[in-house]
């Protein structure tokens, strides 16, 4: 089960414009998760959104049940970026209907074994977790804003998740660290296991108990739209941890490169269009070419598997 936005996106890049387009937190992650697994997903819209953009997710076996519609204006986004990529100016935010927003959990999906919180405000992740009945994973997204504007209710959802994903920048300003090994443990210690730190065009590192890992970036075929690319990272992650049905750390670096198949993919056109015609079977190449190319777990004193002489685990 996964929760986030589901927005309408204005965006510019240096490869073009588009307006009104499909997007959010909860539609990059489905987009990615629904080609290794079904997806149940809670959001609100509002009444001028265009759902049916979003068919080709239920064919994939989305169930939108979660989702509410109300009067008023979805969520809204607009954003430019550079002429390098680097660097993104939030131009416009509204947040519509959402400001009203409570996560509405069917009654047969509270025993979800699985849940994402994508990127939203704390207080509704934790709303949603509140109803929900002893899932086995719980993995969270969060963003500076949320770390500056509503850190406390951050700190209760801290406690309460088995990972957490964010960025380099954001694991700084989570921790008051600068050092990403620091700022992992610092932030591990505030409650989840794992922390995944999204590292751009290098990777992602995982960083878990007396172990870490670290996942290289593939170069995508074209670049034309980063946004959503984060989301999608997440439900790769996602949707490799559920179809193998475990989440020890074999499972979490292989669903690493799942994680960074899928963000590579969406990055190659704007909105979610890159997934209307991809497969379980471009993803899954991608991934594994992104495994092999990625070193050993390296345990606490620098050793790996190997090294030791033992199996990972």
């Amino acid at each position: 089960m996964s929760l986030g936005t589901i927005a309408l996106d204005r965006i510019s890049t240096p490869a073009g414009r588009v307006e009104q387009a499909v997007g959010g937190s909860a539609v990059f992650f489905c987009a990615a998760a629904s080609l290794l697994c079904e997806v149940r997903i809670v959001g609100v819209v509002g009444n001028d959104y265009p759902l049916l953009e979003l068919d080709f997710l239920r064919r994939r076996g989305v169930d939108f049940g979660g989702v509410a519609q109300l009067p008023g204006p979805s969520f809204f986004w607009s954003g430019e970026y550079s002429e390098d990529y680097r660097s993104r100016a939030t131009l416009e935010t509204r947040p519509g209907v959402l400001t009203d927003f409570d996560p509405r959990v069917p009654e047969g999906w509270r025993d979800s074994r699985m849940i994402f919180l994508g990127n939203i405000d704390p207080k509704l992740q934790l709303a949603l977790l509140d109803r929900t009945e002893g899932p086995a994973l719980v993995v969270a997204d969060t963003m500076n804003y949320w770390i500056e504007e509503a850190r406390e209710a951050l700190m209760q959802l801290l406690a309460r998740i088995d990972v957490l994903i964010v960025n380099d920048e954001e694991a700084v300003q989570l921790s008051g660290a600068d050092d990403l090994a620091e700022a992992a443990a610092r932030i591990r210690s505030l409650g989840p296991g794992v922390l995944v730190i999204k590292r751009g065009e290098a990777g992602a590192s995982l960083y878990g108990e007396g172990w870490s890992h670290s996942c290289p970036s593939f170069a995508p075929d074209r670049l034309r739209d980063p946004t959503g690319a984060g989301d999608a990272f997440a439900g790769g992650f996602m949707g490799r941890l559920e179809r193998d049905g475990r989440h020890d750390r074999v499972a979490l670096c292989r669903a690493a490169a799942f994680g960074a198949a899928a963000g590579s993919f969406a990055v190659e056109d704007f909105s979610v269009e890159r997934f209307r015609s991809l497969t379980a079977d471009e993803l899954a190449a991608r991934a594994q070419a992104i495994a092999l190319a990625a070193p050993p777990p390296v345990e606490a004193g620098g050793r790996t598997a190997a090294q030791r002489g033992g199996r990972q685990r």
